[in-house]
């Protein structure tokens, strides 16, 4: 994964998912659920070994928590991952669901 491979978001009324595409055809992606229009459980994040060690669990949970920002919406971290991110990125209590 290069820098600039674009993350690409995928969703339906009720689901979602952002994704990262590698040249040898591997996938990372954070999926997550819409529960209303204002708030997003993040559910898993699964990065293949071809992506290890290049950030692209964080790339993708950044993204997550930018899109929420610009939309107004609060996210509930559910994936171990995600919550661990949070917990690293005091910057983004905000949009955590009390």
């Amino acid at each position: 994964m290069d820098t600039s491979t674009p993350i690409e978001l995928e969703e339906t009324e009720t689901k979602g998912r952002y994704f990262l595409k590698g040249a040898d055809g591997a996938v990372a992606e954070m999926t997550f659920s819409k529960l209303g229009t204002d708030q997003i459980i993040i559910d898993h994040t699964g990065v293949p070994d071809a992506f290890r060690g290049q950030g692209a669990g964080l790339k993708l949970v950044t993204r997550a928590v930018e899109d929420a920002r610009a939309a107004g919406k609060t996210i509930i971290p559910l994936c171990p991952f995600a919550a661990a991110q949070f917990r690293r990125h005091p910057e983004w209590a905000d949009l955590i669901k009390r």
